[in-house]
């Protein structure tokens, strides 16, 4: 069974929008964008490195193939997986893309999902796609989570943790810290939520 990580860049505060640059994801008004980049390091890039040359497909929402799409066909160099990985994209309205291989996953998104954990393949590589996560937590579909938790606050944007994530619990199976003071954690699903008793 294929499993579905979430790979997130995320601030203190939960927020994962616009992490990249500027422009990148400006709806909500949202005018923080870039906000990785002071804190590039040698750790976090060798652990990035070592993420992005996984075999995966990748599974994405709409707006992050809209961003993605006209860039890494262009950046191959850098990332050459994503440019050969199945781009598998949850959208109402898109029909195809122009960036190949592509399969657009119309209908009932977490249906679908659910049906392609099961098919063979690679796992399935969540980045950015905050609408179509928060389909996949409340669905439990999500596997493990690799966040790179960045020591800033945001106050506003788009959160991992939204209003209907389901409680679940979580393993650490591997921390680090790089110098500029950014914690890279896998947490992996471990089973049911425990609370204490009385």
């Amino acid at each position: 069974m294929r499993k579905i990580i979430v790979l997130e860049h995320i601030s203190l505060d939960g927020v994962i929008q616009g992490p990249g640059g500027p422009n990148e994801d400006t709806s909500g008004g949202f005018a923080l964008g870039g906000w990785i980049s002071p804190f590039d390091d040698d750790v976090l890039g060798a652990a990035l490195r070592r993420q992005m040359n996984l075999p995966f497909d990748l599974l994405l929402g709409r707006k992050t193939y809209d961003i993605w799409a006209p860039y890494w066909p262009l950046h191959a160099d850098a990332w050459p997986g994503a440019d050969q990985a199945t781009k598998y994209v949850a959208s109402r309205t898109l029909t195809s893309g122009a960036w190949q291989p592509c399969v657009i996953l119309n209908g009932d998104t977490a249906e679908k999902v659910a049906r392609l954990k099961q098919t063979p393949g690679p796992d399935l590589h969540v980045w950015g796609s905050g609408n179509l996560l928060q389909t996949l937590m409340a669905h439990d579909l999500v596997d493990a989570f690799w966040l790179m938790i960045y020591p800033l606050t945001l106050g506003a944007g788009k959160r991992l943790f939204a209003e209907g994530t389901l409680p679940a619990a979580f393993k650490v199976t591997e921390s680090t810290a790089g110098p500029s003071g950014v914690l890279i954690v896998n947490y992996a699903r471990a089973g049911a939520l425990q609370t204490g008793s009385q």
